[in-house]
């Protein structure tokens, strides 16, 4: 996926956490493999081709597929698994990825996950019994520093997700016009509990420009988020402040 995944396990049995991770990194690579838009052979490629049906494909890509369907329904299109007019589902697929991966050490008797996928997490639990998992949100603007630190107290699974100019400089296209989304925005983080729609969620919401983005946001049950715009103002939804810590 062109990215760099970590994981933090606490807890469980050494035995069943360690066959757990095995089995994690290789879905993991196993997505990579059937999803890549960049790889010929892949299954997404040649399922954009034509040379496939969903069918006749791992059944993660029908499981992937429809819930990019339902991320461009409660987004009216603003997320979008077309490219140029070619199925490309990677913009769900990250998130979801690594959230199933956090899943699978859960079930295996983990008391604490925390998976990084290239920036996004999945938490899942607590690190220790008194304190939770707290997640630094990069300053956008000022390379290094933070612009927000999201705590995870009072509840068991926390997501937070960025998207923005940063780290990749433009690429989040506007799916209306088929080219890069042009907005007063440079970085969208939110939180919710699953990354794989906090995911979905930040990159819509920055195609939109921050007025219609954090209006929209607000609109959808259990999501925070932070909007930070090139002129350098914070936009947050009301709810995010009990998320900070």
């Amino acid at each position: 996926m062109g990215t760099v995944f970590s994981f933090d396990v606490r807890g469980g049995d050494p035995d069943a956490i360690q066959a757990a991770l095995r089995q994690a990194v290789a879905d993991l690579h196993r997505v990579d493999e059937v999803f890549s838009t960049y790889r010929e052979h892949s299954q997404v490629s040649r399922l954009a081709r034509g040379e496939l049906t969903v069918e006749e494909c791992d059944p993660l890509v029908a499981e992937a597929l429809e819930l990019g369907a339902e991320a461009e329904r409660t987004s009216d299109g603003w997320f979008s698994m077309r490219y140029e007019g070619r199925l490309d589902p990677t913009g769900i697929v990250k998130g979801w990825a690594a959230e199933r991966a956090a899943r699978r050490l859960a079930e295996a008797g983990a008391s604490g996950v925390s998976v990084n996928g290239g920036g996004d997490v999945q938490l899942l639990g607590a690190p220790g019994a008194q304190r939770p998992w707290r997640v630094g949100v990069s300053d956008p603007l000022r390379p290094g520093g933070l612009a927000a630190v999201i705590s995870a107290a009072g509840v068991d699974e926390l997501a937070v997700a960025t998207s923005g100019t940063a780290e990749r400089g433009t690429h989040i296209v506007d799916p209306r016009t088929g080219r890069s989304a042009v907005t007063d925005l440079v970085a969208v983080t939110v939180v919710a509990p699953q990354l794989t729609w906090a995911d979905c969620w930040a990159t819509a919401a920055f195609a939109m420009g921050s007025r219609e983005g954090l209006r929209w946001l607000e609109s959808l049950p259990d999501v925070e988020a932070l909007l930070i715009t090139a002129g350098d103002e914070v936009r947050c939804t009301g709810g995010l402040a009990s998320r900070l810590g």
